[in-house]
């Protein structure tokens, strides 16, 4: 359904999830280019503007990482187009080089970075605070606290991009990016721009002091532009002598926990949503109205920060103040908030005990944890990520040199757990696995002897793994690199990437091709399939006795969700009790207990496996595995 992004006027509310909104937002802005690197939860953005997206009306991309897509938009922008860079917070780190040189030269036509934070890592390897960025690269930053806000922050952060000539943060959150909302759209322009580069014009960073100054002249026109706008609002009384400052979502929590308390005629709310460069006038005319103060945000102590320093560079001003927040331990200082939170506080700080759960929640509670299933972190059936894995832990222990697994981040990240067998012993950024062997692959002379095995998801090697990889060339750095090539960026969504040959748009272009690349520096690769267990173990372990130089295995297998909606796979499996052996395996039910795909279940009754037929995919892994040879593969007629 695209009627939302094509239609001119839509009358009335729609249901939109937060990033549909956001989309709609960039399109009433007039948007013309927008890339970015898939990472939840900010993936379906692009993947929604993706669905009307054409070469004379709006280019959208999936770029190679967060810096080439910050960089491609800049252009667009210098251009004369209205432009926008997506990704998650983990992502800024990757752009931040460009960023805070891009934001010294300036831009021309309006662009907006939108960074979504994932508090509590929900679906990341962190809970990182994304705002330090606007900060540093002083950049004017907007915080929406619902999609009807993300929206209408996003089209005004073009026009306030425009009108000062800088880049403007929206940074939404999880919570945000993922709700469904009413929604009233605006209009969509009907102009469209011609690109053009104005040649007597110059972006560029000289002379840097000049130009730094500049920057904070930009800043002072979005201060004054926030000073006024309707992002920033009050309710609750006059005077109050407890005021709450929340900014994004924590706004609405506060807001739901003074409905809880029943303190809403009470305690002031003070929302921002332009919170860089803090709106000083509008906050300390508040502020000088109460006298304790507790600040609600997600997630660092960002905005506590920046309102205690202005209180106390206003301390002749307003006075003095009582401050609660993450700093005083009123407010979490990790993970995700909730108006329970929020409530919480507020009994601490007027001195009321907080509420006790109640004997229904305590019940609940008990009943949960002694009847729910345990449920871990697990690959999917027919994942080529838990074969890679169970190749790689067989070839290691085989080779008895105590050798071990670098990696990163993706869905092969789960190799920390049981589902990859505790393989992964080191995890850092993406394409960190690489960089960190390329470390270890060096300490030979010094006596190190321990193998090291890196592993990279496909997407993440172009992403961040190339760099990597030739620095292990150059320093002729040994240690064997395998590729986990399961044809997608599957852990955000399954978007292309330049080794799939599709666009965002599914048009079928040109592929770069892995091992040609490695060719092309002279490292020797191996390409396989890891569902063939014995081939993958048997290359593993020849890569593994000749680690000379860096050698790379590319393990080539589309993955098994992807396989499944273009046809499935041909086998169906069944076991044959005959020959189950049950607990009495050897190893205490080997298959569902210690290979652990999710196609193979206990039969507690039966005293054997068997196989979900709902689940299970056919890949055939586990036919390989079983001691007892019980696990039978037909071809699906």
């Amino acid at each position: 359904m695209t009627d939302f992004l094509t239609a001119a006027t839509i009358p009335g509310e729609i249901l939109l999830q937060g990033n549909q909104a956001i989309a709609r937002g960039a399109l009433e802005a007039g948007l013309a280019f927008i890339s970015g690197y898939p990472g939840n939860p900010s993936s379906e953005i692009i993947e929604t503007l993706a669905e009307v997206g054409r070469p004379d009306f709006l280019h959208v991309e999936w770029s190679v990482n967060e810096k080439v897509a910050l960089e491609a938009a800049a252009a667009a922008s210098l251009a004369g187009l209205r432009a926008m860079v997506t990704m998650k917070q983990n992502g800024v780190n990757v752009c931040l080089d460009a960023l805070t040189t891009l934001a010294l030269a300036g831009f021309k036509a309006g662009i907006v970075l939108l960074a979504a934070d994932d508090p509590a890592g929900i679906s990341s390897s962190n809970e990182q605070d994304s705002r330090f960025a606007a900060a540093l690269a002083h950049v004017p930053l907007l915080e929406p606290a619902t999609p009807q806000e993300a929206l209408e922050m996003v089209r005004f952060a073009f026009d306030l991009s425009e009108d000062i000539g800088q880049l403007v943060m929206v940074r939404g959150v999880g919570r945000v990016s993922h709700t469904r909302a009413n929604v009233r759209p605006g209009e969509l322009p009907k102009k469209k721009r011609q690109p053009y580069f104005d040649t007597s014009a110059s972006f560029h960073t000289f002379p840097v002091v000049g130009k730094h100054r500049a920057m904070y002249a930009k800043l002072a026109k979005a201060r004054a532009a926030f000073e006024k706008s309707s992002f920033n609002s009050y309710q609750g009384p006059a005077a109050s002598s407890l005021t709450i400052v929340a900014s994004g979502p924590g706004a609405l929590y506060a807001q739901e926990a003074l409905e809880m308390t029943g303190l809403r005629a009470r305690v002031g709310l003070l929302k921002l949503g332009a919170t860089h460069p803090l709106p000083r006038d509008f906050l300390l005319n508040r502020l000088a109205r109460t006298s304790e103060v507790l600040i609600v945000e997600e997630i660092d102590p960002v905005l506590e920060r920046a309102v205690l320093a202005l209180a106390a560079e206003a301390g002749g001003e307003i006075g003095t103040k009582n401050f609660y927040g993450k700093s005083s331990g009123h407010i979490p200082a990790v993970g995700e908030l909730s108006p329970g939170l929020v409530a919480r506080a507020l009994a601490m700080i007027i001195g009321r005990r907080p509420k006790a759960a109640t004997a229904y929640q305590a019940r609940a509670a008990e009943i949960c944890g002694r009847l729910a299933p345990p449920r871990e972190f697990g690959f999917c059936p027919g994942c080529p990520h838990r074969a890679s894995f169970w190749a790689i832990k067989n070839v290691l222990t085989a080779d008895d040199r105590r050798g071990f697994v670098s990696g990163d981040i993706g869905c092969y990240t789960m190799g920390v757990w049981p589902t990859g067998f505790g393989q992964i012993k080191t995890l850092g950024a993406m394409g960190s696995g690489l960089g960190m062997s390329s470390g270890f692959g060096k300490l030979k002379g010094m006596g190190f002897d321990q193998p090291v095995i890196s592993v990279v998801g496909d997407s993440t090697f172009f992403h961040a793994g190339l760099p990597a990889l030739i620095n292990a060339a150059y320093n002729q750095s040994a240690y064997l690199l395998v590729v986990l090539d399961n044809s997608a960026t599957a852990m955000t969504g399954f978007q292309p990437h330049p080794g799939t040959g599709q666009s965002p748009s599914g048009e079928t272009i040109g592929s770069v091709e892995i091992e040609r690349l490695c060719a092309s520096l002279n490292i020797k690769v191996t390409v396989t399939d890891p569902y063939d267990l014995a081939a993958t173990e048997k290359v593993l372990a020849e890569g593994l006795q000749d680690l000379t130089r860096v050698r790379v295995v590319v393990l080539r297998r589309e993955c098994a969700l992807v396989r499944g909606r273009a046809g499935g796979f041909p086998y169906r499996m069944s076991i044959d009790g005959r020959l189950c052996r049950g607990r009495s395996c050897g190893c205490n039910r080997y298959c569902n207990r210690v290979f652990r795909c999710p196609g193979l279940i206990w039969d507690e009754k039966a005293g054997q496996a068997r196989i979900d037929e709902v689940i299970c995919v056919g890949c055939g892994v586990c036919r390989q595995v079983c001691p007892a040879g019980a696990i039978i593969q037909e071809k699906v007629q």
